[in-house]
């Protein structure tokens, strides 16, 4: 049975970095966006993808998304998900102040809209997953599960608040030895929701290690890659919660010398291995590429397991520096999965792969959209 899809029909964005004003329409198959660098492809995949997670996936500020001179931005959403829906947000720099509206009405809370919009983007820039510091794997992994499971993005909510209060208690401490308690009474709240992150993120590692060696083998790596979660907790089979309990208990005093928690989920990483060696530091250009394209494509699993939907697929020039051979074999990899709507940014039209010829054309420059003629 042909899971239903994700479909944006219109886009309205104001004063988002370059885009000062457009209006597009939307092909139910999606779109080719073509264009130069530097003049707006990803702003655009970025201004849609905010609707998804309502933050810059680059990791900007929202003050320094709006467009120069500006008092603030503005994109707007029609889509078809569950039923025909509209998704806005708003940001205003005077008073640093975003709003959420879902079929005109504002919500009261932004973790009522995260998630509304079920969207993966593949871009260069995913090395950095495998590549990168083990805050980008734990990103990753956030991401995914707090789009998924409302029970972990509360936890991760409850864990990040817990975590800054019991920071500040231990530089209190550090100046003042008999402000100790000050610290351990954040403790039970950073073990409770802890134990609840680390117990997702180390089950759906388990669940997907399996489909990340055989994408990564279907691409074309050669080996035995491996994927599998590190933990700074050990349980030896007992209770989570109890543990990471006992371990910022027992690392106080330590704690309070640097400043900072060093127990916990925060501390923990996603290992990806290839031949029994680590992708992050052995693994070449190409086949960290794979890897990171292999974690993209589960993320649109889960996402699609999630929600029922295909989710859309905004692919920021992914193929850049890979063969022929290996693009093809992402897009029969995506295909075989389900491909929904699907908007693509390149450069050039003879960087539009074969298997995606048939979408409608745009282009772009300085910030402006033109349509191709039919």
């Amino acid at each position: 049975m042909t899971t239903p899809r994700v479909w944006l029909r219109h886009a309205a964005i104001r004063d988002f970095r370059n885009l000062e004003k457009v209006d597009l329409d939307f092909p139910e198959t999606g779109l080719a966006l073509i264009g130069e660098n530097g003049q707006g492809k990803t702003n655009l995949l970025e201004a849609i993808c905010y609707l998804e997670v309502l933050r810059s996936v680059r990791g900007a500020r929202d003050q320094d998304v709006v467009r120069f001179g500006e008092r603030g931005f503005h994109i707007a959403l029609s889509v078809r998900t569950d039923a025909d829906h509209e998704l806005g947000v708003g940001f205003d720099t005077a008073g640093k102040r975003k709003r959420v509206m879902r079929d005109g009405v504002a919500l009261p809370r932004l973790s009522d809209a995260f998630g509304g919009l079920p969207a993966v983007m593949f871009s260069p820039r995913d090395i950095q997953l495998i590549a990168g510091s083990p805050g980008e794997r734990r990103r990753y992994l956030d991401l995914v599960l707090a789009l998924t499971s409302r029970r972990y993005l509360s936890a991760l909510q409850h864990y990040r608040a817990a975590l800054l209060r019991r920071n500040a208690a231990l530089r209190d401490a550090a100046r003042n030895p008999a402000a100790e308690n000050s610290v351990s009474v954040w403790e039970p709240a950073l073990a409770e929701a802890g134990a609840v992150i680390t117990c997702e993120r180390a089950q759906w590692v388990t669940a997907h290690a399996e489909e990340f060696a055989r994408i990564c083998v279907s691409i074309g790596e050669e080996g035995e890659p491996r994927m599998s979660y590190q933990s700074s907790l050990a349980r030896d089979g007992g209770d989570l919660r109890e543990a990471l309990a006992a371990a910022l208990d027992r690392q106080r005093p330590h704690d309070i010398r640097r400043g900072l928690t060093h127990a916990g989920p925060h501390r923990d990483d996603l290992n990806l291995d290839l031949a029994g060696r680590e992708l992050r530091t052995f693994g070449s250009a190409g086949q960290q590429r794979t890897a990171a394209i292999a974690l993209r494509m589960l993320e649109a699993a889960t996402l699609r397991a999630g929600c029922g939907l295909e989710p859309i697929l905004l692919l920021d020039d992914p193929f850049a520096e890979l063969d022929v051979r290996r693009s093809a074999r992402i897009l029969e990899l995506l295909g075989n999965a389900g491909l929904g709507q699907v908007i693509l940014a390149v450069p050039r039209d003879t960087d539009i792969p074969p298997e995606l010829v048939r979408l409608e054309r745009a282009r772009i420059q300085g910030g402006i959209i033109s349509r191709d003629a039919a």
